[in-house]
């Protein structure tokens, strides 16, 4: 796995250090023997000292060739289970299997087609990021020395770092420093790709290329699993969902599914609210709420004309009458009970 080393400061480098030169011989990378999925956990658990569970008995699996969204709040989980998934801490109970392998048994085997971005990144920063990313390299025992300078300038060229390629790392900015992260896990082919909150400290624009990125290589064959807080992230990129909350797995699903299930709201507006939602649970309509000018409900499955006529009926005044679909946000609060960023 090519992953920087996550937490502590950037390790200085000794001064022959040459990142270019390697005699690390080229291996071929296992590719997968059967159609199980690429990410799964059985009652995944995860115990810290004083009693604190940071993962409570999960149950994950990732379709091979998907996006999937791991979803929830900050401090829900998701960075503890991505650790464990790459067998950088060990689980209290439950087993972890990448690519039909069980982790960490079989990690010398599995990692190599892993990449991965795991927390802050760190780096040598008194080199480049090319020479940076040729040193990450020359530590894969599975790269090729022959292609490195090549693969590592195409990996700076699909981050959008080409033009600061030469220039010394400690005078990136954190987003630099993610995209710079991103195009280590980019510098060999993998079949699955663990990010965690790959666009964190990206401007809009960094956002928006790191999401077409992820396009990209799922449109390639690649299985991306990457965890967010982001609802934007997981409502423009992924096709698959899991939401985290308080170290529990709450729901998981393809993304239209989650979609489907949202049902409509009708929303009355009034001056004769109490008439209105007097009227509205006459008809069965449910889980009725006002606010100054509004009632709104579940209007179950009773065809919508008939609430219209209902309404006039009963000398409601009606100054507007519209079915709402709830957002993906309020869908994923009503799971969590939590608040999310909803920001681009």
């Amino acid at each position: 796995m090519t992953t920087p080393p996550t937490g502590g400061p950037s390790p200085t480098p000794p001064a022959d250090a040459d990142p270019t030169s390697s005699t690390t011989e080229s291996l071929p990378a296992p590719s997968a023997t059967d159609d199980r999925p690429p990410v799964v956990t059985r009652g995944l658990t995860k115990r810290f000292r004083g009693g604190q569970v940071a993962v409570d008995a999960i149950d994950l699996e990732v379709p091979a060739g998907s996006v999937f969204g791991f979803l929830g709040p900050n401090g829900s989980g998701k960075t503890t289970t991505i650790r464990m998934l790459l067998g950088l801490i060990a689980p209290t109970a439950g087993s972890v299997e990448l690519l039909g392998e069980a982790m960490p048994a079989r990690q010398l085997s599995v990692l190599p087609r892993v990449g991965a971005l795991v927390e802050g990144p760190a780096f040598y920063p008194f080199w480049t990021g090319q020479a940076n990313l040729l040193r990450f390299d020359a530590a894969d025992r599975t790269a090729d020395p022959r292609t490195r300078k090549a693969r590592a300038g195409e990996a700076l060229e699909r981050v959008g770092l080409s033009n600061a390629a030469g220039k010394k790392v400690r005078a990136y900015s954190l987003g630099m420093r993610q995209r710079l992260a991103i195009a280590v896990a980019l510098m060999q082919r993998r079949e699955l790709l663990v990010l965690d909150e790959p666009t964190n400290g990206l401007d809009p624009q960094g956002t928006r290329e790191v999401r077409l990125l992820i396009r990209e290589l799922a449109n390639d064959g690649t299985t991306i699993f990457t965890s967010t807080h982001l609802l934007a992230e997981v409502e423009q990129v992924c096709t698959h969902a899991a939401v985290m909350s308080r170290g529990r797995l709450v729901r998981q699903s393809t993304m239209a599914e989650l979609r489907s299930e949202l049902r409509p709201r009708l929303v009355v507006r009034t001056p004769d609210l109490g008439r209105a939602a007097q009227t509205l649970a006459g008809l069965g309509v449910t889980d009725l709420r006002q606010t100054e000018e509004t009632v709104d409900g579940d209007p179950g499955e009773l065809p919508i004309d008939k609430f219209a006529a209902a309404l006039v009926a009963a000398d409601v005044r009606l100054h507007g009458f519209t079915l709402e679909r709830p957002s993906l946000e309020e869908a994923f609060v009503a799971l969590t009970g939590e608040g999310f960023d909803v920001a681009e």
